[in-house]
């Protein structure tokens, strides 16, 4: 597999001056690992982005900084912006590539499920992403899953069943189900399921509220009580008055 590579230059711009390198448009960068002096980069934007489709954030990529450094580095975090989502910042990991670490990896659906197409299921994607552990140039930018087997409502594709590299270990159980198609009558419970729930958790609420109040309500006969202690209180100065 050919590594991809990405050019950087050194940056001298730290703080706001940044924004100025952002509309030059160069991605403010940094470099690190356990065996590198951390070193502040820029990227640029345009061929930044175009790596980042093709190699995702779990493949090592060639990073090539002028002076004619070159490093295996991971894209380990990016800071997008929270209105338009464009990338503001990128950090550069360079692992170890003798020691297994551990990476999330996104799983891709791919074909389309008879069980969907022609009894008119719903496909239930309970995975979304799997972590591993690998060495770092063993990691697979993604897993794919053809999901074309799964005929009936019985059918499912299960962690034990996706394909992976000699040296890739899953950190999940085996027979965790990843996807299924669910009947429509089931998927209609489970969407009227959570207001079937708040309806019954309002009348028990309401039903210990009623029967709270039963407990505490007097009997009838030690209702005027409270007014006869106060004509008591009152006699003496009555007494006081003759």
């Amino acid at each position: 597999m050919i590594m991809l590579s990405l050019t950087a230059k050194v940056r001298k711009e730290i703080g706001r001056k940044v924004k100025k390198l952002r509309k030059q448009g160069f991605l403010p960068a940094v470099l690190y690992g356990p065996k590198i002096k951390s070193e502040s980069l820029a990227v640029d934007f345009k061929e930044f982005d175009k790596v980042l489709k093709e190699a995702g954030e779990s493949t090592l990529i060639s990073l090539e900084v002028e002076g004619g450094k070159k490093y295996s580095v991971l894209i380990h975090d990016i800071k997008r912006d929270p209105l338009t989502g464009d990338p503001l910042h990128v950090d550069f990991y360079q692992p170890s590539l003798e020691k297994k670490i551990e990476a999330k990896i996104p799983i891709i659906l791919e074909g389309e499920a008879p069980a969907v197409k022609n009894l008119g299921g719903t496909l239930i994607k309970n995975i979304s992403e799997i972590e591993i552990r690998a060495l770092p140039q063993n990691f697979p930018k993604e897993f794919r899953i053809n999901i074309d087997n799964l005929k009936t409502f019985e059918d499912h594709i299960l962690i034990k069943d996706l394909k992976v590299a000699e040296g890739v270990e899953i950190l999940r159980e085996p027979d965790e189900i990843v996807v299924s198609v669910a009947p429509p009558t089931k998927v209609e419970e489970e969407l009227e399921k959570p207001i079937e729930e708040k309806v019954e958790e309002v009348e028990k609420v309401e039903k210990e509220k009623k029967e709270k109040e039963a407990e505490e309500e007097p009997p009838e006969g030690k209702k005027e009580e409270p007014k006869k202690e106060e004509s008591k209180k009152e006699e003496p100065q009555e007494e006081k008055k003759k």
